[in-house]
């Protein structure tokens, strides 16, 4: 059984990029003060440990660094049984993070139920946010592992029905009323919390491979099917590249979108014909008094609908979202109850518009009409928003750090995307090199000669 899923980095590594995140949210966001990171892990005890803070001098952009003297979540940490929500006990916004895997803004300190000096001394702390930076279980353990799981206080395991665990938790401090839940800041936080998981499981994979090269060295005459499972479930973790630059492009995409809006207001796009819907449901969701399987339905129909504003789809997967997701939970709830009747004609009108709304990014009308952008830079954008990155699109990669270096593309945190962007091309051009090296090692094993004069695997 696994139990931990500790990432293999030197304290050194881990501060250096933790500091240059840090660095990365306070200059971005001049009305934030401080910033930290905590690490968490390894399970099932998941300890929460202070890697580095930063304090921006007031008045300046030069940040002191440095750990407070006295804190509890100084090394070693705290242990998750001493941070976890349990009764009787103060409420921590570090338990909410970790267990939630969500968020925690501190935009009313008056009102903060999980500030811990308002509840054991009834003093109020200050504004901030925290974000738990998130990576997919099968990029940090491999897919056939079976995981030990933290544990709440009622004794039932975290996190065994979400694709994710935490691995470092974001805080960052703001200056009074200045920041909202869910406004620009948080969701800038909230994307670069996820360039940071990206890039501590760039340098993990890094350490990782090079672990294996040591290790290779050492213990080359192991079990040779050993050997052979490690080496595949290294290249199995390296899969979460894809899904990192795919991460990466919809962001490119977001913004493209955001760019037409801007561009032709008086279209109705994805997010406001799915605002509409998400009204329509709210009005009458009251009727049905919580209660009942369309309820129910209706409740399940709102989240996905929330989900489907916010998540910046390809064209393709936004269609079958409406298609398998959206559209047969209204025709249920038109079949089933009299409370939309009024309204019929309105909801079916709006699920035609979104389908076609989906798809609006790709129009090349659309694109010639965006006047305020330069030619080759809307062409360009409009093209590689939608790529669908797989092993077969590595030179896409290329254009699109080239699309990064364009004087008029102005983007939020531009350079932290193509710093992320580049270091992933470097994983992914290492991925044949590293799986003929594995296929001769392998090879050399099992047929007893030395790796150097098994035959190099088969170009295709």
């Amino acid at each position: 059984m696994r139990t931990g899923h500790d990432l293999l980095l030197g304290h050194d590594l881990l501060e250096k990029t933790c500091k240059e995140m840090i660095e990365t949210i306070l200059l971005s966001l001049t009305h934030s003060t401080k910033g930290t990171i905590y690490r968490i892990g390894p399970m099932p005890n998941i300890n929460a440990v202070r890697i580095t803070s930063g304090i921006r001098i007031e008045g300046t952009d030069e940040i002191q660094w440095g750990l407070p003297e006295v804190s509890d979540y100084n090394f070693p940490g705290k242990t998750w049984e001493q941070y976890r929500d349990r009764p009787g006990h103060v409420l921590e916004a570090m338990g909410w993070c970790v267990e939630k895997q969500k968020s925690w803004t501190a935009d009313n300190p008056y009102e903060d139920i999980r500030s811990v000096r308002k509840q054991l001394i009834g003093e109020i702390e200050d504004f901030h946010h925290m974000e738990p930076v998130l990576v997919k279980k099968p990029d940090i353990h491999g897919i056939d592992n079976i995981l030990h799981y933290p544990l709440d206080w009622a004794g039932n395991p975290i996190w065994q029905d979400t694709d994710y665990v935490v691995v470092a938790v974001i805080k960052i401090h703001f200056l009074p009323y200045t920041i909202k839940r869910g406004d620009r800041s948080t969701k800038i936080i909230k994307k670069l919390s996820r360039n940071l998981g990206t890039e501590l499981l760039s340098l993990n994979i890094r350490e990782t491979l090079s672990k294996a090269q040591k290790d290779l060295a050492n213990q080359r005459m192991q079990s040779c099917n050993v050997l052979a499972h490690e080496l595949r479930n290294t290249l199995i973790k390296l899969g979460f590249i894809f899904s990192a630059i795919n991460a990466e492009i919809g962001f490119l995409r977001e913004q493209w979108e955001g760019e037409l809006e801007k561009a032709f207001p008086e279209i109705e796009n994805k997010k406001t014909i799915l605002a509409r819907l998400n009204q329509l449901l709210i009005e009458r969701l009251p009727k049905f008094n919580g209660a009942g399987k369309l309820s129910d339905l209706g409740k399940t129909l709102l989240t996905e609908q929330k989900e489907m504003a916010n998540l910046p789809l390809l064209p393709s997967i936004g269609e079958k979202w409406l298609e398998n997701k959206i559209r047969p939970k209204w025709q249920r709830l038109l079949l089933e109850s009299p409370a939309w009747d009024q309204h019929r004609e309105e909801i079916v009108g709006l699920l035609q518009g979104l389908e076609r709304a989906v798809w609006l990014g790709m129009d090349k009308e659309l694109t010639a009409g965006v006047q305020h952008l330069p030619q080759d830079l809307k062409l360009k954008w409009s093209e590689l928003a939608y790529t669908d990155f797989s092993a077969k699109e590595v030179a896409k990669l290329g254009e699109i750090l080239q699309l990064l270096e364009h004087p008029a593309l102005d983007i939020p945190h531009k350079q932290q995307t193509k710093k992320v962007l580049s270091s992933l091309k470097a994983l992914v051009e290492m991925i044949p090199e590293v799986e003929e090296r594995a296929n001769r090692i392998i090879d050399s094993l099992k047929n007893g000669y030395p790796a150097e004069c098994a035959n190099p695997a088969p170009e295709h």
